[in-house]
């Protein structure tokens, strides 16, 4: 069982795409790292859920996702004030929400594990959320942002664009995860609807990652 109902929802969607999936990958910084913190980099983070499509090719291939489960949503422009002014959140400091994105030391050490796990150094960064806000793309083209991943796509990717994604694909077939089962007779007993609102390849172009890593 996956650790929360977001990271499952991603996990269901990633395999949905054709990926293969791993979770909680452990990374931290180096201790040769000239700028390694004993007090602040010994304890690990960890890349939620990381996917791997053998048929795509380039950044597309490699799918690796931080899970955000706030009940109260992602704010784009307020999260980028809140890392601006390292403001508290749940008694930490913001950045530590997003370490690989704001921390060089942190960003190499992600960047490595993804090689470490997958052999490629091309990428797509996505952080999933429960609700989006905003404009996506003043946090997906920010220059520190692009720079920590080394110009590999970074995405925001919603719950309810996901679920609606993989309630698309639903059968009358017992789906093979716990989630998928949930959702089957949740839709059939009338709770969840498909959204209309979603044509097909709409929904694709939209939730397909593009872009060309540089360096």
């Amino acid at each position: 069982m996956k650790e929360n109902i977001l990271e499952q929802v991603v996990d269901n969607y990633l395999q949905a795409r054709g990926f293969f999936t791993r979770h909680n990958i452990k990374f931290r910084p180096r201790k040769g790292h000239r700028d390694f913190v004993s007090r602040d980099d010994s304890v690990p983070s960890d890349i939620d859920v990381l996917g791997v499509n053998p048929y795509a090719r380039g950044s597309a291939r490699v799918w690796v996702v931080s899970c955000k489960s706030w009940q109260s949503g992602f704010n784009v422009r307020s999260k980028l004030a809140e890392l601006t002014e390292n403001k508290t959140r749940s008694g930490r400091e913001s950045w530590r929400f997003f370490r690989e994105l704001m921390v060089p030391k942190w960003s190499e050490a992600f960047r490595d594990a993804v090689f470490r796990e997958t052999g490629s150094q091309r990428f797509t960064y996505i952080t999933a959320v429960t609700r989006l806000s905003g404009d996506p793309s003043e946090w997906e083209r920010l220059p520190r942002f692009r720079q920590a991943m080394r110009g590999n796509p970074i995405r925001l990717l919603a719950l309810g664009d996901m679920v609606a994604y993989i309630l698309q694909r639903l059968t009358r077939t017992p789906a093979s995860s716990d989630l998928g089962r949930t959702l089957q007779l949740l839709k059939a007993a009338g709770v969840l609807e498909e959204r209309e609102d979603l044509d097909e390849a709409q929904l694709n172009k939209a939730l397909q990652p593009t872009g060309t890593a540089r360096g």
